[in-house]
C-alpha cells in the first residue's frame, strides 16, 4: 500500500471516530483551587485570626455559586454549623467566604471543601482541603471596669481562697495542687502563711483567724511530720505527717523547700509580736524550735563548702543535686547563714552559691544588662521565690546588685516575648510572662531559651515590684479580655497558649502565692519589712557580705 493511501485510511477511520454520531463525549477537565486567610497563606492552620475572618478560594476554572454553598463547609471545634456569605469574583473563579456573624474569641473552627464540589464544565476537584482557624483574643471586657487599686485587691483575695478554703482540713497546710488530694508541700505553704498574713492587713480575715491556721499548721510540723536533720520534705500526707517521696530517691528532706517554709514561718513570728497574748507567744516559741532545728550544715554534704538539695535515711545524697546559683534558691543560702544553731561560714556561699563567681553573667539581652544567671535570665520564678522575703531593694554583694538583677530579668523576659521570635499567637506588651507552669501534658519551666508557647499569669504579676507598668497592663489584661478563660475560683489559672488555644484548669500553690505576697510588697512591702526585721537575717546578711539599707 502506498504511502498516501495509509493516511487517507488513517484520517478517515480518525474523523468517524470523532464525529457527532460515532463516540462518547469527550471527559471534562479536573480543575484545583488555592486559598488564602485574611490575604495570607501559611498552610492548613491558622492562628490568632480575626473574629470576621476572609477565606478567598481562588479556583483553575469556573464554579457556580450554588455549588460553592453546597461543598464548602464552615463549623466550630464542636460540629454547629457556621453560617457564611460567599462572593463571586473574576468570572466565577474566585469565591470569598465570610462569617455571617463574628466567630467567638480563642475559638476553633474548621472550612472544609468537599470533593464533590465540581466545576461549572463538570470538572473534578483534585485537591479538596481542611482549613483550621484559631481565633484571636476577643477585645471586650470580660469583667466590669474597676481602679486598679480594687482589681489588685479582688486578685490578692481569690487568690487567698486557694491557701484558706482549699487548705488540707486536717493540717492547714496547702496542697500542692488543685487535684492533690491530701498531697501538701512544703515550700507552696510557706507562700501560703505569708499570703495569710497579706489577708490579715486587707481585711480578708482576721488577725485571730490568721492565728488559728498558722498555729494548726506550726503544731502539725512539729508533732506529726518525719524530719530530716530538722528539714521537712518536699511533699508530706497531709492527713497523717508522712513523707510522700518527690522521686524514688528524694524521699526526705528537701532544703530548698525547708527555706521557703521557714522564710513564711519567720514572717508570722515577726507578724504576731504581742506579748500581752498566750496565743502568739505560744506560736513564736513554736516557730522558734522549727526554725532552731533545722541542720543547715548537715545538707554540706560532709562539710564541703556547698549546701545539697537533698538526702534521704536511705538513699543518703543520692540525688546528688547541688545548691548553686544562680536560680530560685539564694533564701535557702541566707537562711543557711542566718541560724541562731548551725549557721554556715560565708565559704559556703562563695563557693557553693556563687561557684566563686562564675555565676555572674554579664552580657546584655534587649540592651540590658543581666548581672547573673543564664543567658535571657531564665524563668521568672528566679526573681520571685527568694525575694518573696528577702528585700532586694538597695541589696548588693560582691556579685551583683539584687534590684537591678531582678529588674533585669524581669525585662528581657518581657521583651522577648514582645519581640517573640518563635511567632506565637497572642505574645504582646499586654501578654507576656515565661517560668515554670503546667503546659499541655506536662510541667515546663518555660524561659525565653525554652519557650513552647506557654504564658503563665504568675510570671508577669508577681514581678510587679520590678515593672509595674508592664506587669499592671499584663493583670489587666488577664482580667479584662482573657477572663471568661483563665479567672475562676482561685484565681488566674496556671497557665494558657494562645497558640494551640490550651488553657489551664490547674491551681499549684507555688504560683498562686508569689502573685499575692508580690502584689503586697508592691503595695505596702509588707513581707519585705518582716522577714527583714528578723535579727538573724540581718546577721545572716551581712555574714555574706550583703549591704542593704534594711540592715
Amino acid at each position: 500500500m502506498r504511502i498516501k493511501e495509509l493516511i487517507f485510511l488513517l484520517s478517515t477511520a480518525m474523523a468517524a471516530g470523532c464525529g457527532k454520531h460515532g463516540g462518547s463525549p469527550a471527559t471534562p477537565s479536573s480543575y484545583s483551587l488555592s486559598f488564602t486567610v485574611d490575604g495570607t497563606y501559611k498552610g492548613l492552620t491558622y492562628t490568632g485570626v480575626s473574629t470576621r475572618p476572609l477565606i478567598k478560594f481562588s479556583f483553575t476554572a469556573p464554579v457556580t455559586q450554588s455549588a460553592v454553598q453546597a461543598g464548602v463547609s464552615f463549623s466550630g471545634a464542636d460540629g454547629s454549623k457556621v453560617d457564611y456569605s460567599v462572593t463571586m469574583q473574576a468570572g466565577n473563579t474566585i469565591a470569598i467566604i465570610q462569617p455571617a456573624a463574628a466567630l467567638g474569641g480563642l475559638g476553633k473552627y474548621v472550612v472544609n471543601t468537599a470533593a464533590s464540589l465540581s466545576s461549572s464544565a463538570g470538572g473534578a476537584l483534585v485537591n479538596p482541603v481542611s482549613i483550621t482557624l484559631l481565633t484571636g483574643v476577643d477585645s471586650t471586657d470580660k469583667f466590669p471596669r474597676v481602679s486598679d487599686s480594687a482589681l489588685l485587691t479582688l486578685v490578692e483575695q481569690q487568690m487567698f481562697k486557694y491557701f484558706w478554703d482549699f487548705g488540707h482540713p486536717a493540717c492547714g497546710m496547702a496542697r500542692e495542687r488543685n487535684t492533690s488530694g491530701d498531697v501538701v508541700t512544703t515550700g507552696g505553704t510557706g507562700f501560703g502563711i505569708m499570703a495569710m498574713l497579706a489577708a490579715v492587713e486587707r481585711n480578708f480575715i482576721s488577725r485571730a483567724d490568721a492565728l488559728n491556721r498558722i498555729t494548726q499548721i506550726v503544731t502539725f510540723l512539729s508533732t506529726k511530720c518525719t524530719t530530716y536533720h530538722g528539714a521537712f520534705s518536699h511533699w508530706i500526707n497531709g492527713a497523717t505527717g508522712v513523707t510522700v517521696p518527690f522521686s524514688p530517691q528524694d524521699n526526705g528532706g528537701d532544703i530548698v523547700e525547708t527555706a521557703y517554709m521557714m522564710q513564711g514561718l519567720l514572717c508570722a513570728r515577726q507578724y504576731f509580736n504581742r506579748d500581752a497574748d498566750n496565743a502568739e507567744i505560744n506560736l513564736r516559741n513554736a516557730i522558734n524550735d522549727l526554725w532552731n532545728g533545722v541542720d543547715w550544715n548537715w545538707y554540706r554534704n560532709n562539710n564541703q563548702n556547698v549546701l545539697y538539695w537533698n538526702w534521704s535515711p536511705d538513699q543518703g545524697f543520692a540525688v546528688n543535686v547541688q545548691v548553686n546559683g544562680w536560680d530560685e534558691a539564694l533564701i535557702t543560702y541566707v537562711l543557711a547563714a542566718s541560724s541562731n544553731t548551725h549557721a554556715i561560714p560565708a565559704t559556703v556561699y562563695t563557693n557553693g552559691w556563687a561557684k566563686n563567681g562564675s555565676m555572674r553573667n554579664g552580657k546584655s539581652f534587649y540592651g540590658i544588662k543581666l548581672s547573673l544567671g543564664p543567658d535571657y535570665g531564665g524563668p521568672l520564678f528566679f526573681a520571685h521565690y527568694s525575694f518573696l522575703g528577702i528585700n532586694p531593694n538597695g541589696l548588693s554583694d560582691a556579685y551583683a546588685n539584687y534590684w537591678t538583677q531582678d529588674t533585669a530579668q524581669t525585662k528581657i523576659n518581657y521583651h522577648y516575648c514582645v519581640d517573640n521570635p518563635n511567632k506565637y499567637a497572642g505574645y504582646s506588651t499586654d501578654c507576656w510572662g515565661l517560668t515554670a507552669s503546667d503546659i499541655d501534658g506536662g510541667y515546663n519551666a518555660s524561659s525565653p531559651t525554652n519557650d513552647k508557647g506557654y504564658i503563665a499569669p504568675t510570671a508577669a504579676i508577681s514581678s510587679l515590684p520590678y515593672a509595674p507598668k508592664e506587669a499592671m497592663d499584663a493583670l489587666r489584661f488577664f482580667y479584662y479580655k482573657l477572663g471568661d478563660k483563665i479567672w475562676g475560683q482561685y484565681g488566674f489559672s496556671d497557665a494558657f497558649n494562645i497558640n494551640s488555644l490550651w488553657f489551664a484548669n490547674s491551681y499549684l500553690a507555688i504560683d498562686q502565692g508569689p502573685q499575692i505576697v508580690m502584689i503586697e510588697n508592691y503595695r505596702s512591702g509588707l513581707l519585705w519589712k518582716l522577714f527583714m526585721s528578723c535579727p538573724e537575717v540581718k546577721t545572716g546578711l551581712k555574714s555574706l557580705g550583703f549591704s542593704s539599707p534594711y540592715l
